[in-house]
């Protein structure tokens, strides 16, 4: 967060700011979680991907050293308990809330204080840190007269106050209006270039798709798809973005064509192996404007759809 005079990284060295080994989580005859394996990059952006109930908030937890794996290890910082690095880990938990009748520097510097700053420390850092976004001016106002957006900026402060080396946010951008979105995004961003590390979950594939070095897409508790978002993006069938003005429906039928994902005005068009995609350019002209035509690597949703399921997918809202 460009604080200075912060205390020298634990994570420095490590290749891996997080290793998640084969751990399995059991709730009575629930599984929640079953063998999953991760490992995070040291100094990189680490999407956590599933639809809600997939065992992500679970794994989180386990990380915090909150639930503690039935089977399988978890190394945090290189700690074998997340609680041996407490002072270094930033946690967002998805249950947002505040103290309503404390004030707002008072509390970012209060969580400060949870993590081991002096009070002077703690306070300062609030200042600096509520300043630089935005709400200088509410610096002693009660957290009970915040707007719904501004009590999640003030919590996300009192996760980053400390300057931790590890940021888990569990579903960061849930609630949030596109104005905060952006801040969110800018932020974790941010973070990412002072050499910190971020695990984040959502089950929103674009937001992960704008700022993730790597995903693992879990499923019903199971590992789906690991790896650096490039080369998932790269390993999967090409496809067209078609942008246009007219009535595209005709594109679901079209021989050619072996699935499209549809908006009012583009379309991401998945053609069949055998097709050409200029013969398929020419079928399209007098049925409607073009106004783009390119090939690309499939979008994260796509390859989200094509690896839990369309019917799967549907269930959640992802089709």
């Amino acid at each position: 967060m460009g604080i200075s005079q912060a205390p020298p990284s634990i994570a420095e060295g490590l290749q891996f700011a997080l290793e998640v080994e084969h751990v399995t989580k059991r709730f009575g005859d629930f599984t929640a979680v079953s063998d999953l394996s991760m490992r995070v990059p040291t100094g990189s952006i680490y999407g956590f991907l599933g639809p809600n109930g997939s065992g992500k908030t679970t794994t989180m937890r386990m990380i915090m050293s909150i639930f503690y794996p039935d089977e399988g290890q978890i190394r945090v910082l290189g700690a074998e308990d997340a609680a041996q690095v407490k002072d270094r880990l930033g946690y967002l938990p998805e249950e947002k809330g505040l103290y309503k009748k404390m004030k707002v520097r008072e509390i970012v510097a209060y969580f400060g204080r949870l993590k081991g700053l002096s009070k002077e420390e703690a306070y300062g850092r609030a200042t600096e840190l509520l300043s630089k976004y935005g709400l200088g001016d509410w610096l002693d106002t009660r957290c009970e007269a915040l707007s719904k957006g501004m009590g999640q900026k003030v919590q996300l402060l009192g996760t980053l106050v400390h300057d931790p080396d590890l940021v888990i946010l569990d579903e960061p951008f849930s609630g949030l209006d596109p104005i905060n979105m952006e801040l969110m995004r800018d932020t974790i961003l941010d973070l990412k270039k002072q050499g910190k590390t971020v695990l984040f979950s959502t089950h929103v594939m674009a937001q992960a798709e704008e700022i993730c070095d790597s995903i693992l897409l879990i499923y019903k508790g199971k590992a789906k798809l690991d790896g650096p978002l490039a080369k998932i993006r790269a390993g999967g069938h090409r496809a067209i973005r078609l942008e246009f003005e007219g009535d595209a429906s005709f594109l679901r039928d079209d021989p050619q064509v072996d699935h499209v994902n549809m908006t009012p005005n583009s379309a991401e068009v998945f053609l069949k192996t055998e097709a050409d995609p200029q013969d398929f350019l020419r079928s399209l002209l007098g049925k409607l404007r073009i106004r783009r035509f390119d090939m690309r690597d499939p979008s994260l949703h796509e390859i989200y759809v094509r690896t839990i399921g369309p019917e799967a997918a549907k269930e959640f809202g992802h089709v």
